[in-house]
């Protein structure tokens, strides 16, 4: 299946994603000379730039960014890091099909800043979680999630590590299960190959 990543930022994730061998046809950036776009580059995947300014009216943005999914023929796509909230156009188009990560154990702490959430709330675990993304802001169908806990020592940045360390391992693990097959999302339900649900449960 030919992916598209969407990304925002330092592109951590996306390096963890082409490091596995997903098939990413595009990178999608909603910000400009983001370390994600060098990250792509360095992996030989076309970059396109698609700035929220340059489209006051969303729908047009959406539109816009549709077009570039459409030119590379993509048939999947994985948010990294876009901070932008995909329109309801673009998600039936694409229904199913997009998936999202998230830096909290859903549905707690949704929406922006999910670690510092957790840390100021000094809850002792927090993590990870994977989901298809539907019309709600991180409410979609949850396809994975990993536990992270929170030590006493821990600060914001060890914290931060210890996430975005499980998010590196889950992510693409996720992506590839979707990608053979083993998960897909049916009637709004998710939904395993029994043959190959072992990773659901941890096993990553």
């Amino acid at each position: 299946m030919k992916w598209a990543v969407l990304v925002g930022g330092t592109g951590s994730n996306l390096e963890a994603i082409l490091s596995s061998g997903l098939d990413v046809r595009l990178v999608i950036s909603h910000r400009a000379q983001v370390r994600a776009l060098g990250v792509a580059a360095q992996h030989g995947v076309p970059t396109r730039v698609i700035v929220g300014r340059d489209y006051p009216d969303r729908a047009d943005y959406d539109a816009s960014l549709r077009g570039q999914l459409e030119e590379f023929d993509i048939e999947r796509v994985a948010m990294a890091g876009f901070l932008r909230w995909l329109q309801p156009e673009t998600i039936r188009v694409y229904q199913g099909q997009i998936l999202n990560l998230h830096p909290s154990l859903l549905p707690a702490y949704p929406g922006l800043h999910a670690i510092e959430q957790a840390f100021e709330a000094r809850v002792w675990w927090t993590g990870v979680t994977v989901h298809f993304v539907d019309e709600g802001h991180d409410t979609g169908p949850i396809v994975a999630q990993a536990p992270v806990p929170r030590m006493a020592d821990d600060t914001l940045e060890t914290l931060s590590d210890r996430i975005h360390r499980t998010e590196h391992a889950l992510y693409p693990k996720v992506l590839h299960a979707v990608d053979r097959g083993a998960v897909w999302l049916q009637d709004h339900v998710v939904t395993y190959a029994k043959e190959d649900d072992a990773w659901i449960h941890g096993h990553f």
